[in-house]
């Protein structure tokens, strides 16, 4: 039963480093969402992370819409449910995908007005 447990956090952290969130993101990510909502002193001793890493990380991850913060100070972190981590990062995806294209479909037309212009 733990191997499972373990196998399945593995590919939690496997899942979301193929959405390019470093390890140290995902593992600040996977802690909340196991352990709830924490202030940053907090997560610095579990994690045993330097505080100016930890909060470069919790701004990242706030940035993209994975970690939810309260406005109030200190601030208590919490993880947003991984169907909806999930969602954004597919959409963030697609997003890029598109702009790849649209970068892809310029240079070949770019290219083409420069082949042309050559044989005139």
């Amino acid at each position: 039963m733990m191997g499972d447990c373990c196998l399945s956090l593995k590919q939690v952290l496997e899942t979301l480093a193929d959405f390019k969130l470093r390890p140290s993101d995902a593992n600040i990510y996977v802690f909340l969402a196991k352990n709830g909502p924490h202030k940053g002193k907090d997560l610095c001793s579990a994690l045993n992370m330097p505080k100016h890493r930890l909060y470069q990380c919790l701004r990242k991850l706030e940035d993209s819409g994975v970690v939810n913060a309260t406005p109030e100070r200190p601030a208590l972190f919490s993880a947003v449910p991984l169907e909806k981590v999930l969602d954004i990062l597919v959409k963030k995806k697609l997003e890029e995908a598109q702009r790849t294209q649209q970068s892809r479909d310029e240079a070949l037309s770019h290219w083409q007005a420069l082949i042309n212009e050559d044989f005139k």
